[in-house]
């Protein structure tokens, strides 16, 4: 990332200034490689902070929205503009059938895709085919619910995608059961791509998008808006096919140091020191979290003060009791969760049990673990109070079961389409995240569609790659954008948000973040765990 983050992260509340660091205490993460600070993310937040948090980066108004029509009338203006920007510039496939070109300097070499290769692979008159790899079992078996959400847009009567050429498409979308384990994903992903020969593969979880984005990227296979937070999908050289969608856990792991950095001088008033704890998910996933975090810590000049411990559970871990423990035991002042799912629930329940709720002075749930009902009263038992004032870089994302956003026009349509399909919305906060990725993947494609030559794989890649729209499932003042090569992440805007147990609801502290365009593309190096 590029220039960016670094002090004051609540306007008022937060007024932060360098960087915080690590001196490794014990721990299971300590062999865990550390990762690279994206300058333009610490520039970002410098430029925000004078007092409130407008820049560079400053967020576009609040859509003033109050109807499902007002949205689609915003969306309809939003997709003509981005139509009519490729255009033109002429991005797109040259004459020559060899060469695609987007914005900022975006390009694909087609002469290096297989042959038989097929810009229209998986399209019939009438169909889209897209394959989906996700968790239906296991631990992190919530997760499928986003696909659950998908089925259920692309199965509405009116989503139908009317195509330049005359013909009009619906969606097959052909869900698959890899139980977040990526020894699944790889043989399922070859099934979608060898047999049904999807037009595009949408794929969930860190270590399956790993796991298969060089062969969809060697086959010229779009990935679109895939299901994962992490770092390496902001790649536009090397993996030109493959996009993410969410806040790059990195970007949040800075966002943890620079909070710990900006109360250093409270949380060490006692001894001159201070003990962050994490619990890390062992996987690609929590890695990236741990790896930014590390990278971020590593650069701070008063790095004596802190004291960086971590213990980590395997994804399929039952039970988060033992390694929570043995963080209880380090006495931390703060305490960071770099993990999904179940365990983010098992967590508050630890906290609230072993006397870590009462001691540490700060609690940390990741973004991916935002919803109510992770959080909320159902999942963790008596009054919810055990929820009750953990924080989060909540990634600007609405929850879809929230009383906050009864009055939102595109929740109350969500929960409705939910709702007569007879799915109970407030089960599962992965259908909000659904939602979020359901949107993002419709909306390309309908942009897509109305390029010159109609739908092909070519024009929804340079779709989404030139996506500038409102997203409703962020919140107002978070933009949804791409630029080419030069700005690879959709979300680089967030909220910092405390839990109120009373109001089952993340309660926003301070200000927006809004970083977008500061972040560098990452090409990822597995080996070293950090973008290079």
């Amino acid at each position: 990332m590029k220039r960016g983050l670094r002090r004051a992260l609540f306007g008022a509340v937060l007024a932060a200034t360098s960087v915080a660091a690590a001196s490794c205490g014990g721990g299971d993460g300590d062999g865990v490689t550390s990762g690279t600070i994206d300058e333009g993310v610490r520039a970002g937040v410098d430029e925000q902070l004078g007092g409130n948090t407008t820049g560079s980066g400053a967020a576009a108004p609040a859509t003033e929205a109050k109807t499902m029509a007002d949205l689609e009338e915003i969306w309809a203006a939003e997709r003509a503009a981005v139509v009519e920007k490729i255009k033109a510039n002429g991005w797109g496939i040259d004459a020559a059938g060899t060469t695609v070109t987007g914005p900022e300097g975006f390009t694909i070499d087609l002469s290096k895709c297989p042959a038989g290769w097929s810009n229209t692979e998986g399209l019939t008159d009438t169909e889209i085919k897209i394959g989906h790899t996700t968790a239906q079992s296991g631990t992190l078996a919530d997760s499928g619910n986003i696909g659950k959400v998908m089925s259920v847009l692309f199965e509405d009567p009116d989503t139908v995608y009317a195509d330049a050429t005359g013909k009009t498409r619906r969606v097959n979308f052909i869900v698959s059961d890899d139980g977040y384990d990526p020894a699944r994903t790889i043989p399922l992903v070859d099934e979608l791509i060898d047999s049904e020969r999807v037009f595009a593969a949408v794929t969930h979880g860190s270590p399956s998008i790993m796991k298969t984005y060089d062969k969809l990227n060697q086959r010229c296979i779009p990935q679109p808006v895939s299901q994962s937070g992490h770092p390496a999908w902001g790649d536009p050289v090397n993996h030109p096919w493959t996009t993410g969608a969410m806040m790059a856990y990195n970007t949040e792991a800075v966002l943890w140091g620079a909070f710990v950095e900006g109360r250093l001088e409270e949380l060490s008033a006692d001894d001159g020191k201070v003990t962050v704890a994490s619990l890390v998910m062992n996987n690609d996933f929590g890695k990236s979290y741990d790896g930014g975090f590390r990278a971020f810590l590593a650069q701070f000049p008063g790095r004596d003060k802190i004291e960086y411990v971590t213990e980590t559970i395997e994804p399929s871990a039952p039970t988060v009791k033992d390694p929570m423990t043995t963080l209880a035991s380090q006495g931390p002042e703060v305490f960071i969760a770099m993990t999904a799912g179940i365990s983010c629930t098992q967590t508050i329940t630890e906290v609230a049990e072993n006397g870590m709720k009462e001691a540490v002075e700060y609690l940390f749930m990741p973004s991916t673990c935002k919803a109510s009902s992770t959080v909320g009263k159902e999942k963790v038992g008596g009054d919810g109070s055990a929820s009750g004032g953990w924080w989060i870089i909540g990634g600007g994302q609405k929850d879809i079961a929230s009383p906050h956003f009864d009055d939102d026009p595109y929740i109350s349509w969500a929960r409705d389409l939910l709702t007569d399909k007879g799915i109970d919305y407030k089960s599962s906060g992965q259908f909000g995240l659904g939602f979020f990725h359901a949107w993002a993947t419709d909306q390309a494609l309908r942009i897509a569609s109305q390029l010159d030559g109609g739908l092909t794989r070519v024009n929804l890649i340079v779709a989404l790659r030139s996506m500038d729209m409102t997203h409703p499932m962020l919140l107002p003042g978070i933009k949804f954008n791409m630029n080419g090569n030069a700005d690879p992440y959709y979300v680089e805007g967030t909220d910092i948000s405390r839990y109120d147990h009373t109001k089952q609801a993340w309660v926003q502290e301070g200000a927006i973040i809004e970083l977008s365009g500061q972040s560098d593309p990452c090409v990822w190096d597995q080996a070293a765990g950090s973008c290079t």
